[in-house]
């Protein structure tokens, strides 16, 4: 991958597991903030695959669309847009009837300088959802930080353990789970909530973050010394497939890689790759934001990207003077504070 157009490309290429499940996804298919980091190539990637399994199945992205060329570029693909303020029960209300759902809206970074915004977005939006759809079945995109701090040694948090939420953040995206599992429980909405620990692709995520710190000559700091994460395309197969485990109550299901990463062994890694010598700053902490996804392979499969594949791709990206989201994800925040 050389160029955006490869990347998009690879990002959006369906394995035979998505193709066959499009055939018992019923259309449309409404994918609720497609104007994220994942939304685009997530609707994307089910509009290849419903394409390629010959079921006429609309996407329909939704999203405010304040950047026009997500709008285009979607739209030269084959998904439909409708720009909509999820905040706004009016608007809300006269989307198109639908009985699947992908919900990926929320709000992250900025919350420290804006925390009610941040709760507002992660709380009346989905109510505003949930009372739009009550009778869908809805794959709603969550985050492990829900969990809170967790051992290397453990293998990370699993779906069993009580949530224990550090900061703004994690507080309101917990708020936002329990808002679904309301729902579930009242009006019989089949939700399935997909705690991710993260998403990464060439221009964004803790391995462009790190990279990009070695391309610099910037230290890296591995105070939080250990991560999970996942190929993007990898990710948005998951959630889109993980609409056949939604049910009532609320199931959950954990996201992420098989692998538990030493920032400072990916640091060293991609440094080699890259031909550069890398600054270590800090001492790791003995606990960081992990996840145990077994439940997850156990059910839709092993994840078909290692780890190092990406971490590879990622040395050539960065080396290479690919493009970037310039979106750091702070992997380096351990109270909570984005």
């Amino acid at each position: 991958m050389t160029t955006v157009k490869e990347l998009e490309d690879r990002l959006t290429l369906p394995r035979p597991e998505l193709v066959e499940f499009m055939r018992s996804v019923a259309s449309p298919l409404v994918v609720i903030g497609a104007s994220g980091k994942m939304g685009p190539t997530l609707a994307v990637l089910a509009r290849r695959a419903a394409e390629m399994a010959g079921v006429n199945l609309e996407v329909i992205g939704v999203a405010r669309f304040s950047d026009p060329s997500a709008r285009r570029w979607l739209e030269d693909r084959g998904v439909r847009t409708i720009a909509c303020d999820l905040l706004d029960r009016g608007q809300v209300d006269v989307l198109p009837d639908a009985t699947d759902i992908i919900y990926l809206a929320g709000r992250k970074f900025g919350t420290s300088d804006d925390p009610t915004l941040t709760w507002t977005m992660n709380t009346i939006a989905p109510v505003n959802t949930l009372e739009r759809y009550r009778d869908a079945r809805i794959a709603a995109l969550s985050t492990g930080t829900v969990y809170g701090l967790a051992t290397p040694v453990s293998g990370g948090s699993r779906e069993t353990e009580r949530p224990e939420p550090i900061g703004e953040y994690a507080n309101a995206c917990l708020a936002r789970e329990r808002i679904f599992e309301h729902y579930a429980q009242r009006n019989g909405t089949r939700v399935c909530l997909v705690r991710l620990n993260y998403a990464v692709e060439m221009r964004y995520g803790v391995l462009v973050d790190i990279a990009r710190k070695v391309l610099d000559g910037a230290p890296v700091d591995v105070t939080m010394g250990y991560f999970n994460c996942l190929w993007q395309r990898d990710a948005n197969e998951y959630a889109i497939r993980s609409l056949a485990l939604a049910r009532t109550p609320a199931d959950v299901l954990n996201l992420t890689g098989p692998e538990t990463l030493a920032v400072r062994d990916v640091a060293l890694r991609l440094g080699t790759l890259m031909g550069l010598p890398v600054t270590i700053t800090g001492t790791e902490s003995d606990r960081a934001y992990l996840n145990d996804a077994t439940r997850a392979f156990e059910l839709l499969g092993a994840p078909p990207t290692p780890a190092d594949d990406v971490i590879v791709w990622t040395a050539e990206w960065v080396r290479g003077g690919g493009a970037s989201l310039d979106k750091p994800t702070h992997f380096e925040v351990s109270d909570g504070r984005y």
